[in-house]
This record gives C-alpha cells, structure tokens and sequence, in this order.
C-alpha cells in the first residue's frame, strides 16, 4: 500500500511539470488555432539561455531566469514579426511545417550556439527527502510542482480576468470578429508568443533541474501531445488533468509493469491516446467545433 501511495504522490508530482509544458501549447493554440511542433526545442532553448545566464554570466539563479526569459521573449516576437505574419491566410500545414523546420533548426544550432557552456541548472534546494505522512518524498519535485501550479493559476486567471486575457480568448473564438471590435491580431500573437516562451523558461528550468538537460527537454516536448488530446486542445483545466491523469499512469506503470515489460511506461499515454482518439477524438474537456453546412 505504500508503494502504491508513493508511486502516486511522484505521478502526480511529475504531472504538475507536465502540465505547465502543456500550458505553453495551449497558449499558443487557443489564440492562433496554431499546432507548435517545436515545443520541445523551445524548452531546450529556453533551459541553455537560462543555464548560460548562470554559468557563464554569473548572474544567479534570478538572473539566469530573467535572462532567458528576455531572450525567449525576443526570439517569440522576432519569429511572430518574420515568419508567422507572412504566414496569414495560408493553409494550417504551412504553420506545421514552418514549427517543424524550427525545431530541426534549433537542435542544430544550439549545439554549437551553447557549446562549452554548461547546460546544468543548481537551484538551492535541499536534496535531504522529506517524510510526508509516512511517504518519502523529493524536495526538488516537491517545490518544482508547487511552482508549476503557481504558474499554471497565474496564467488562468490572466486569461481570465486580464484585459488583454479577454482578447486573447475572442481571437480564439472567432478571429474575424475580434478583426471587426478593433483588436489587433499581429500584437496579442506577439503576446501570446511571449507568454509561451516564458512558460518555457520555467518548465524548462524546473525539469533541468530534477531530471537533467540535453535531449530529455525534446523529448518531454512530444509527451505533450498526448496530454493535450486527452485534456482537449482548447481547455487549460482539460489539460491540467490529462497531465496529472499522465502523471500518474507512467508512474504506475513503471512500478508495476515496467518489470514485466521494459518500457511499458514510455508508451502508456500513447495508448490511452488512441483509446481517447476512438471514443472522443476532441478530448475529454475539448469543446467539438459545430459549422453550419
């Protein structure tokens, strides 16, 4: 029994890292309808300006931070001014192929961009586990989640309550129509870019920093994907619980059936996804777009 708990407690804590890297999807697409394939590059980038900031600039851990947010926010709105905007009024797989010929660019360039400078992130965390009720649990994984569902509430109720939160939700809904009450779609994209590249700054900091960086950060990147289905495209809320429902599952999974089956755990949301596709193909919490013929 308290495997099973502690194999909880963990799943849910790597559920809450999950999240805030889904949080950045969605961003971007409930304001532009846009599919961002190079999620996993972007965090990639956003973890080395960080590490750059602290190792190689000396700037501290807030400075390190503040670093790689400046630098992901103007990396968001140069690739928003160049790219995307010529890019308007053309067919959804120019968007697709444009973010995955930025992901391959990236995971090229960062390698000798970054080289010489150490990719790891220290933050002052006690490393001694913490007994909880009888469970043993992480420090790093316990304040990491803590500041990922910060993040997570903050960005929510900027949607929710912020002027410029509202926009961005009548551009998902209907983008002519925001065009027609003056809203201007070139900026609140730029927004919208920023706040994923500062999403990215944090997520990829937090996971630097408990699971390492390099190649993990993309490949964290595609286990998104399946969360955002799962939770639906367009739902924060959807998406929240398909990460912690993810967590979970690949942590039960790696207690359990990973003995039997080496590697069950990797692929265990990529299954519940095709089972999702099959019984609601817009996700659980997703919304299904109705159009009159």
């Amino acid at each position: 029994m308290w495997f099973f708990s502690e194999l909880l407690v963990h799943g849910m804590l790597s559920g809450s890292i999950y999240a805030l890297i889904s949080l950045a999807f969605v961003v971007v697409y409930k304001a532009s309808r846009m599919i961002n394939f190079a999620l996993g590059e972007f965090i990639m980038l956003a973890s080395k300006l960080v590490a750059t900031g602290l190792n190689a600039f000396g700037l501290g851990v807030l400075g390190g931070i503040g670093f790689g947010c400046a630098g992901m926010v103007a990396f968001a709105i140069g690739f928003n001014r160049w790219v995307l905007r010529r890019l308007i009024g053309q067919p959804l797989i120019s968007f697709i192929m444009v973010t995955i010929g930025l992901g391959v660019f990236l995971r090229a360039s960062t390698v000798f961009v970054f080289s010489g400078i150490p990719g790891s992130i220290q933050l002052p965390i006690e490393q001694e586990p913490i007994r909880l009720m009888g469970l043993l649990i992480s420090p790093d994984e316990l304040i990491t989640a803590g500041i990922a569902i910060i993040t997570i509430t903050a960005v929510a109720l900027f949607f929710q309550h912020s002027r410029t939160g509202v926009a961005l939700r009548a551009i998902a809904d209907d983008q002519q129509a925001a065009m027609l009450v003056g809203i201007d779609l070139n900026r609140h994209f730029t927004i919208t870019w920023a706040i994923a590249g500062t999403i990215c700054v944090i997520a990829g900091t937090l996971w630097t920093f408990i699971s390492g960086g390099g190649f993990s950060l993309i490949l964290v990147g595609l286990k998104v994907f399946p969360i955002v289905i799962i939770g639906g495209l367009d739902s924060i809320p959807g998406v929240i619980i398909g990460a912690i429902f993810v967590g979970i599952l690949e942590s039960l999974a790696a207690g359990y059936i990973d003995p039997l089956i080496t590697g069950f755990s990797r692929v265990s949301a990529y299954l519940v996804l095709l089972i999702i596709l099959f019984v609601r193909p817009y996700g659980l919490f997703g919304k299904p777009e109705i159009e009159r013929v």
